[in-house]
């Protein structure tokens, strides 16, 4: 018996050591007593895009940890998981328990991410912009505050633009196609605009409510005439700027003390509102004395001088703080341009007596600033010493603002930076004195593609060119700088090809080095050129073209000739030109000289030439004074060019009577003239913004001669239409006139019979005379594209004797246009121009007609 019960208590001891043993799962409950384990293993499950990993990390758990369970270390980790608001479903559980250790897993429901948001009820426009300020990804995650963020700001958007009851339900539905995805529709109402019926003002007494009322540019009555083209929509943000450009322009006129006593926004059950402002106007009041204290480089006459202010003017705030710190001629820009970065001038009221108030204008001068470092950034592609020549800002010398500004825009005439994009950085340094300037720019593409086709001189010629206006020569050799072509040293280089197939080829290549030497801006331009026209048939020539008239048989007559390949007109030529800046007067005007030779090569040509060669050897001169601010959309400046071009006067050397000659060849074997030629434009800008600018321009051109006998056949003007010749015709410069046909406007000479009648006839224009006022405004100035629309007004005429020249006889038109410049292909556009009176012998050129440009400024 004894030996039986010692078996049955070991048997009992084993089993009790093995279920002692075994591993057990509890429950991680509040309820049972808490005990302490070591984490040996975190896992975590569930319906996951992220690493396992990484969301095991977000728990602030960590294997080998001594955690409480139950307690405050499994409440914590899941509470962090929630604060995340990435998961919809969290729930911790031991897998198992061996001893002190145990397994953990984590399962984790994350939230539905985003395929798609489909937006119903709004224009592709408006679905761009509230998609830029929702800004939900595809791909992330859908939250409740992500959804409840993204119904606020479409809310937000639209009461910006006036739509104040704007309503936005988001729908989220189950994406069919992906697992965990979800496609949000997004229904937008945007309701009616809320409107100004009635704006209304009291206390006013100075300003009368129209007055007012046109200062408030942004908030204006429905049904009133003279808001016509006015935005009458109720913003309340523009509300409260027009408020404040109320009181501006009140203390522009003197009233300092004028402020908004109170005003009130009544909504009406027709989704308008209606506002009422009382105003407190206060006193007008006057400049009295004004003193300068502090000041010891610019004596104080001289100070007030450069103020512009006098007493007894009426008090404008806005007039002092231009006067003294704004404008290009500012009485702090003295100081600004003379090397004092670190001055300041305080105005301070010292007296105010009545309605008058006396002025103390605190100088502190400071020491002068000497430009360390001149920082250049951005420059990718372009050389930097291409950068540092243009420099007017150089270490060692004083701080100059003006300097500063000319640099801007030296830069931006090179064409390689985005202009709306330079920007100028000054870094002082107040205990050394001195400061470091850092230019900061956006390279932008400016080679050209030009691939085209045009109708001109009654042919239609297609165009292929290629122009690199970055290029380097000396870099030419390096097999390292093609990429694809050698660039960075701001060289110019242009291949140029034109083609009618069978009747017209030209071919045409130039070079230009705008710093020969690379010690001065003198420049160097190399061009040849070469067309070849042959065989014209009566299908390419318009009736207008140079020949007889319709007063007697002759060129003009459509069946005068057919294609003959015996027929050519050939033209050969080159020229070298040196361009110098000058520093008298100012450094904006350049000097320009340039030889060039032409050989004509004519054979039976419909010409004021008929048969036989020509040589033009000439020489150039144009002054030019060259102003503007940008290139490719010019808001302020002036752009001024006189020129002339001379032949030798071969007639007066050799003394040889021409009077009796009537052999072409002879006559017209040396070509000789004096060609004058003026061209001047000026921008100004008519808004705040600089935005809307008008340009004003006039031109004219001269061509004389130093014996009647001998006029040249050559380098005539052509004057009507777009100013395009539709290929590049040597013999004569294309002027575009628009609002009228091409060519349509050039002079004509007639040639009578004995008896009195016109037998001939052949254009013949010596002078020209053209205005033109061009009202523009940009759409984008983006690197990418500059697009600005225009409307404009032109007159011009020609004549062919300068005895014939009147000043008020002109052709004139109107129209609206738009110009594109894409960096690729450079400046393109079109117009819609009405000519207004009628042109002699072509009844058909004016009235409606369309243009269209490449390449050209008018």
């Amino acid at each position: 018996m004894l030996q039986r019960l010692s078996i049955l208590f070991v048997l009992l001891f084993i089993s009790v050591h093995l279920l002692l043993g075994q591993t057990s799962t509890p429950e991680i409950s509040y309820t049972g007593k808490p005990k302490e384990y070591v984490i040996a293993e975190i896992e975590v499950t569930g319906d996951l895009n992220n690493d396992p990993k990484i969301l095991a990390n977000l728990s602030g758990l960590r294997v080998g940890q001594t955690i409480t369970v139950p307690g405050d270390d499994i409440t914590a980790a899941i509470k962090k998981y929630w604060e995340y608001g990435l998961f919809s479903d969290v729930k911790v559980s031991a897998s198992k328990v061996e001893g002190s250790n145990i397994y953990l897993n984590i399962y984790l429901q994350e939230r539905p991410r985003l395929s798609s948001m489909n937006y119903l009820g709004l224009k592709k426009s408006e679905i761009e912009a509230v998609n830029d300020k929702v800004a939900m990804m595809r791909g992330s995650q859908v939250t409740p505050y992500l959804v409840t963020r993204a119904e606020r700001f479409i809310k937000e958007h639209f009461v910006e633009k006036g739509f104040y009851n704007t309503e936005v339900d988001i729908v989220q539905r189950d994406d069919t196609s992906r697992v965990n995805h979800v496609i949000l529709d997004v229904h937008v109402d945007k309701k009616e605009k809320v409107k100004v019926n009635y704006l209304g003002f009291e206390g006013n007494e100075a300003f009368t409510d129209n007055r007012l009322n046109r200062i408030m540019k942004k908030t204006n009555e429905r049904k009133k005439l003279r808001n016509f083209f006015r935005t009458k929509k109720f913003v309340e943000e523009e509300y409260h700027n027009d408020l404040d450009a109320i009181i501006e322009k009140y203390n522009e006129e003197g009233y300092r003390d004028a402020y908004i006593v109170s005003d009130s926004i009544a909504r009406n059950d027709d989704n308008t509102v209606d506002i009422e402002i009382t105003l407190e106007e206060g006193s007008q009041y006057y400049f009295g004395e004004i003193t300068w204290v502090g000041n010891s480089i610019y004596p104080g006459e001289y100070l007030s001088h450069n103020l512009r202010i006098q007493k007894g003017d009426i008090f404008n705030q806005t007039l002092l703080d231009e006067r003294l710190f704004m404008d290009d001629d500012a009485v702090h820009n003295l100081y600004m341009n003379n090397g004092y970065l670190f001055s300041r001038i305080i105005p301070v009221d010292v007296k105010i007596s009545n309605d008058t108030v006396d002025l103390e204008m605190r100088v502190y001068e400071g020491d002068q600033a000497t430009i360390d470092r001149v920082i250049i950034k951005g420059n990718t592609k372009t050389h930097e010493h291409v950068v540092r020549r243009e420099l007017r800002t150089k270490p060692g010398e004083l701080f100059n603002k003006a300097a500063l500004i000319r640099t801007v825009r030296e830069l931006a005439q090179l064409g390689h930076f985005d202009p709306e994009k330079i920007n100028p950085v000054p870094i002082p340094d107040p205990d050394k004195g001195t400061v470091n300037l850092e230019y900061n720019l956006e390279e932008k593409a400016n080679d050209q593609v030009e691939l085209s086709g045009g109708w001109g001189a009654g042919m239609f010629v297609g165009s292929l060119g290629l122009k690199f206006s970055n290029f380097s020569v000396r870099n030419f050799f390096n097999k390292e700088a093609w990429r694809p072509l050698p660039t960075g040293d701001g060289q110019t280089l242009s291949v140029r090809a034109q083609t009618n197939g069978k009747y017209y080829q030209s071919y045409s290549l130039s070079f230009v080095e705008p710093w020969l030497g690379g010690k001065k801006p003198n420049s160097l331009s190399v061009n040849i050129y070469r067309s070849i026209q042959t065989g014209v048939s009566r299908n390419y020539m318009p009736n207008s073209y140079y020949g007889y008239s319709s007063y007697g048989s002759g060129y003009n007559d459509p069946y005068a000739f057919q294609g003959d390949d015996s027929k050519h007109f050939k033209v050969f030529g080159g020229s070298v030109g040196l361009g110098r800046r000058l520093s008298w007067p100012d450094d904006y005007f350049t000097l320009y000289n340039e030889l060039s030779y032409q050989y004509y090569d004519l054979k039976d040509w419909y010409f004021l030439m008929n048969d036989g060669y020509s040589h033009n050897l000439r020489f150039k001169v144009m002054l030019s004074r060259r102003s503007i601010d940008n290139p490719l959309y010019t808001r302020t400046g002036s752009d001024f060019t006189i020129g002339v071009e001379v032949t030798p006067p071969y007639s007066l050397i050799t003394g040889k009577d021409y009077s009796d000659v009537t052999d072409q060849q002879e006559l017209y074997k040396m070509i000789e003239y004096h060609k004058w030629t003026f061209k001047g434009a000026m921008f100004k800008p008519l808004d705040a913004g600089d935005k809307l600018v008008l340009m004003s321009k006039v031109e004219g051109g001269f061509l004389g001669y130093y014996n009647k006998y001998l006029k040249s056949p050559f380098e005539k003007y052509t004057l009507g239409g777009d100013g395009m010749s539709g290929y590049s015709y040597y013999g004569s410069e294309t002027v575009g006139l628009r609002g009228y046909e091409n060519n349509t406007l050039t002079a004509m000479s007639y040639v009578y019979d004995e008896e009195g009648e016109r037998s001939s006839a052949a254009q013949d224009a010596n002078m020209y005379t053209k205005l033109t006022m061009e009202l523009r405004y940009p759409l984008t100035l983006q690197p990418s594209a500059t697009v600005y629309g225009l409307l404009f007004l032109e007159a011009g005429n020609s004549w062919s004797e300068f005895r014939d020249y009147s000043p008020f006889d002109l052709h004139r038109s109107a129209g609206v246009g738009v110009r594109i410049f894409l960096p690729m292909f450079g400046l393109m556009g079109i117009d819609w121009g009405y000519g207004f009176d009628e042109v002699p012998g072509y009844p058909s050129a004016a009235g409606s007609n369309f243009h269209f440009v490449m390449g050209q400024n008018f």
